[in-house]
């Protein structure tokens, strides 16, 4: 098992939208899409698995009822006891929809870090790169070091 700083740190670079086993930036192509590979580390963010983000979506599905399962116990204890159940369910609804929307790219990142603790760094998991697959190149890899 991982240390506890470990652990931290493969959730957190998931937070951060980076590669949670290097810290690479880069790891997304759009707000819904990763690149096949990290850029710096050649890890397969999919880990070379065609359902693998089922997990992801679960994680970020069940953060989503939890933020409103915790936001409907506070307003209850501080309105009780007449509670605004109208306002409580017309505001509930846009955080369930757009929570998951906007915390997507994150959730496949963080499960990538879960999936990490649990089942750690195997050689196929570097395939893409050893099977002459070029990783993904960093957004702006080109442009350092260029003189103008």
């Amino acid at each position: 098992m991982p240390s506890v700083g470990r652990i931290a740190r493969l959730l957190v670079r998931g937070v951060l939208l980076r590669c949670p086993n290097c810290g690479a930036r880069g790891v997304t192509r759009r707000w819904v899409q990763l690149r096949p590979t990290c850029s710096r580390c050649g890890l397969r963010l999919d880990r070379g698995e065609a359902d693998y983000w089922i997990g992801a979506m679960a994680f970020n599905q069940i953060a989503a009822e939890l933020l409103f399962a915790v936001g409907v116990t506070v307003v209850l204890l501080l309105t009780w006891p007449t509670p605004p159940w109208d306002a409580m369910l017309w505001g509930g609804i846009p955080v369930l929809v757009a929570f998951p929307i906007f915390t997507y790219p994150m959730s496949k990142l963080i499960w990538l870090g879960f999936d990490l603790i649990f089942r750690p760094l195997r050689s196929k998991d570097f395939a893409a790169v050893v099977a002459g697959v070029p990783a993904a190149p960093a957004p702006n890899a080109g442009k350092r070091g260029k003189a103008s």
